[in-house]
């Protein structure tokens, strides 16, 4: 069963049983992100970055955020590197590549592909919504629409990298 056809399933079920509407998120994006447990490099990496306080700002944003797997697909030593303070120019621009100034919620995403502008300046994303997956850049949404109090964050399985676009 697809991720969109479960997410419709869920729905319909809350709603046939009388389910309550969704509360406000009281959480930004980056307490989401450290209380779900699979975002530690990135939480990490943000940190480094001095990322922090603009991830925390009220919004809206639109991040998309590779979990601790994905940044261990990286080639070895990469991570490590980045980290390092003589790299945080290089690792604001990618993980600036992974956040867009406006709520984008999967929905949003057309079904051709189309170019987003990220808060990296100089890069945009290409989108594209394939029978009901989202995918960024080649990466998988591989779960949607997290809604925080400053935006909302989509699941990817692969860290996307400024210039390396795959399809």
């Amino acid at each position: 069963m697809t991720l969109t056809k479960r997410f419709a399933l869920a729905a319909t079920f809350a709603a046939f049983i009388g389910a309550a509407p969704a509360v406000a998120q009281s959480r930004n994006i980056v307490e989401t992100a450290a209380a779900a447990g699979q975002f530690q490099t990135l939480i990490a990496a943000a940190k480094a970055a001095g990322l922090v306080p603009a991830l925390s700002a009220p919004g809206p944003l639109t991040v998309l955020a590779p979990t601790d797997r994905a940044f261990r697909r990286l080639p070895a030593g990469t991570v490590e590197s980045l980290l390092k303070p003589e790299n945080k120019a290089q690792l604001q621009a990618i993980l600036t590549y992974h956040v867009v100034g406006s709520r984008i919620e999967a929905k949003d995403v057309p079904h051709r592909p189309t170019l987003v502008q990220t808060l990296n300046s100089s890069n945009s994303i290409r989108a594209v919504r394939r029978n009901g997956i989202v995918h960024i850049d080649g990466a998988r949404v591989t779960k949607a629409d997290i809604n925080t109090s400053n935006g909302v964050i989509h699941v990817i399985d692969r860290v996307l990298i400024p210039g390396q676009r795959k399809r």
